[in-house]
């Protein structure tokens, strides 16, 4: 087992050909790190989750990315917490022309059902470097979308790829539509709140106290830009003041 985690060299895309690729993840498992996995993902049913560290399902994805991608995202998966964070790692890694990773992308995001799978996938996701204003677009929808993981998706993107000075108003103006009443809906919306407060803090905190927000978001973003070392203490006076409103 140790040699799989250290280099799973003995993988062969001819395992996807033959719907062997869960025996393989099997395979990688480590039951020690599924009790601490399990602790991390409130809910998921053991039997989904095999006990994979994420390193090695990265080398693994970037492998099936350079030999045999297309084989493997036209090959149905089943629904371990492993496979699924694979499949999106891969659709990351893959050299796939814009569009079609786009629709691979919209294909994707259904199956992401925890903020693991959803961060890992949006990290990957480094075509919003490459084309941040097409990404913009195409994210649009998912700010709205009242399903939690949709609209975490549209957030954590944001987060990643446009707290920037070019982006400020729009990533705030996205912020407030969010209308998901899912906890990890609205903690993504108070993560990404807490971030644009450390780069840009007068806009971030003249929009908490000009708009309407979601109670639990505005407190739970206050909570966390007091507790960030990244925010200077005389920011820090404001935010304290706006928790007492």
């Amino acid at each position: 087992m140790r040699n799989h985690v250290n280099n799973p060299a003995d993988f062969s895309c001819e395992l996807v050909e033959a719907g062997a690729l869960l025996r393989y993840l099997q395979s990688l498992a480590e039951p020690e790190y599924q009790r601490f996995a399990l602790g991390l993902l409130p809910g998921m049913p053991p039997k989904r989750l095999l006990g994979v560290r994420l390193p090695v399902l990265r080398r693994l994805a970037r492998r099936i990315a350079r030999e045999g991608w297309q084989t493997y995202l036209n090959t149905p998966i089943g629904d371990t917490f492993e496979e699924v964070m694979l499949r999106g790692m891969v659709i990351g890694y893959a050299n796939i022309p814009f569009a079609a990773r786009l629709l691979l992308v919209e294909s994707f995001v259904p199956q992401i059902d925890n903020w693991s799978v959803c961060d890992s996938f949006c990290a990957g996701l480094k075509i919003a470097q490459e084309n941040p204003e097409g990404v913009w677009r195409f994210l649009q929808r998912y700010f709205e979308d009242e399903r939690e993981f949709f609209a975490r998706f549209g957030i954590v993107m944001l987060l990643d790829y446009y707290v920037d000075a070019q982006h400020t108003g729009a990533v705030l103006a996205a912020l407030n539509r969010v209308r998901a009443q899912g906890q990890y809906a609205k903690l993504a919306t108070a993560w990404a709140l807490a971030e644009c407060c450390a780069a840009f803090p007068a806009q971030t905190l003249a929009a908490l106290e000009e708009q309407a927000w979601d109670p639990f978001v505005r407190s739970k973003a206050l909570q966390k830009m007091k507790e960030s070392k990244k925010i200077p203490a005389s920011v820090q006076q404001q935010i304290r003041l706006c928790q007492k409103e």
